[in-house]
């Protein structure tokens, strides 16, 4: 006897499944975005700021972090589209995530979802506001680092200048002093690696960290680590694709950068840390 064949119920067979390999598939982005390499930085002692820096960075001062990780890598683009495609360019409350709207930005929107455009797959995402990079990290069950971690990350316990010593920067060791939107793909220059590892600590892309912009001694606990209702400015760190030798300095702050946190920006990408 032939199958009896109902065309509503295979219909919903065929709706099921498809549902299900959706699923899957969202399921799944996480996870591909979440495979960012992550380096050790130990528990212990290190000097934030600088006393020969810009009024910004004084006074120098002991700082005791407990052990984190942080990405080996800022977050590049392909990273961000799963993203994207699962959470959308806008939060519920509608506040931006990322500017998809500015022609700096190097993901667009295709049938389907979001995609790196051809040749930026790898680059550091740009044009992401703090939101956005807060709420990336916690979709991967990470966070932003604070100030504190991103620069005992970028230049260890030995108070050096750059990640890789003292010495001037020369073009091997990062992405700096070049054009309006030149930036590198991620992990490009490992001479300019930092004492745990950590790459691009140095130019490429300005990065977001969790803490807000405020004067030192930097103290956790006086606000400045505040949820993501805060209205200030947040601190920014490591220097951009276009920035001077000066301002790739471990302990530079950013404090002539555009960084409205709201809106993203040509020359700021984030990484996350745990």
């Amino acid at each position: 006897m032939p199958a009896l064949t109902i065309p509503g119920l295979m219909v919903a067979k065929a709706a099921v499944a498809k549902a299900g390999i959706v699923l899957c598939v969202l399921l799944l982005l996480p996870t591909a975005a979440s495979a960012q390499e992550m380096v050790r930085v130990p528990a212990g002692p290190f000097t934030l700021g600088s006393d020969d820096g810009p009024a910004d960075e004084q006074p120098a001062h002991a700082v005791t972090l407990e052990s984190f990780e942080i990405d080996r890598i800022p977050v590049r683009n392909r990273e961000f589209a799963l993203f994207l495609t699962q959470h959308g360019p806008v939060a519920p409350d509608g506040r931006r995530f990322f500017d998809w709207d500015d022609r700096d930005a190097r993901i667009g929107r295709e049938t389907g979802g979001w995609r790196a455009h051809p040749g930026h797959e790898d680059h550091p995402v740009v044009e992401v506001s703090w939101l956005g990079a807060h709420a990336y990290c916690r979709w991967l069950g990470k966070r932003l680092p604070t100030e504190a971690e991103w620069e005992k990350a970028a230049r260890g316990a030995d108070g050096r200048r750059y990640p890789w010593g003292n010495a001037a920067p020369a073009p091997r060791q990062g992405q700096f002093a070049r054009g309006y939107n030149e930036t590198a793909a991620a992990g490009r220059h490992p001479d300019g690696a930092s004492p745990y590892g950590a790459l691009d600590m140095a130019g490429n892309v300005w990065q977001w960290v969790s803490s807000a912009y405020r004067p030192y001694p930097y103290r956790p606990d006086d606000g400045r680590e505040a949820a993501d209702s805060s209205p200030e400015v947040r601190a920014t760190r490591g220097g951009g694709h276009d920035s001077t030798a000066q301002e790739i300095r471990t302990t530079e702050r950013g404090r002539n950068l555009s960084r409205a946190p709201r809106a993203g920006h040509h020359n700021i990408g984030f990484r996350c840390a745990r």
